[in-house]
C-alpha cells in the first residue's frame, strides 16, 4: 500500500481509478486505504506546489536556526510545539548541529520576518538565539524544479 502513498505524494490528483490501475488494486480498495490513512493521519492535506515567484504576490522565505533550552519533562518538543504554532512557520525540523530548531518562515517581505523574530520568536520561554537565513533564489521545491528548462542568464565577466 506504500505504491499508494506514493502515486498520491507525487501527484495528488491522480483519480482513484489511475491509482488502482498503477497499484493493481481495485478502486473500493482504494478508496477504502485512502479514507483510512486520512483518518489514521497518515495522509495529512494534499497540497500544490506554487511557484511565488512567478506571480506577482511574491513571498520572502527564510530558515530561521533557533537554539532552544530543552524542558526538564518535555526536552525541546513543548517549545518546538509553540514556535510551529505560529502562522509564519511553514516547516519546523529538531536538527542536529549548534541549533536545535531549523524553521521555514514565509513573509510579505524581509521587515515581516525580522519583526517576527524579534516580536514573536526571541521572547518564548527556553528560545537562547536564532540565526537567521533569507532564501535568496528556490531551485527546486518539494521534489519539483521550478526553473526547469530555463537558460541562465549572466553577464559576460570581462578580464
Amino acid at each position: 500500500m506504500k505504491e499508494i502513498l506514493k502515486i498520491l505524494e507525487d501527484d495528488a490528483r491522480t483519480s482513484v481509478e489511475q491509482i488502482a490501475i498503477m497499484a493493481g488494486k481495485s478502486v473500493d480498495e482504494v478508496v477504502a486505504f485512502i479514507k483510512q490513512a486520512e483518518q489514521d493521519r497518515v495522509v495529512l492535506r494534499y497540497k500544490a506546489v506554487v511557484n511565488w515567484d512567478r506571480v506577482e504576490d511574491e513571498q520572502v522565505r527564510a530558515l530561521i536556526e533557533v537554539k532552544v533550552t530543552p524542558e526538564p519533562d518535555f526536552g525541546f518538543d513543548a517549545v518546538a510545539d509553540r514556535i510551529a504554532r505560529f502562522p509564519q512557520v511553514r516547516s519546523a525540523y529538531l536538527a542536529s548541529g549548534n541549533y536545535d530548531l531549523l524553521l521555514v518562515v514565509v513573509g510579505k517581505n524581509e521587515h515581516e520576518i525580522a519583526n517576527f523574530v524579534s516580536e514573536k520568536l526571541t521572547h518564548i520561554k527556553g528560545v537562547q538565539g536564532t540565526v537567521t537565513h533569507f532564501v535568496l533564489k528556490r531551485y527546486k521545491e518539494d521534489g519539483e524544479m521550478l526553473e526547469a528548462g530555463e537558460e541562465v542568464k549572466r553577464q559576460p565577466v570581462i578580464l
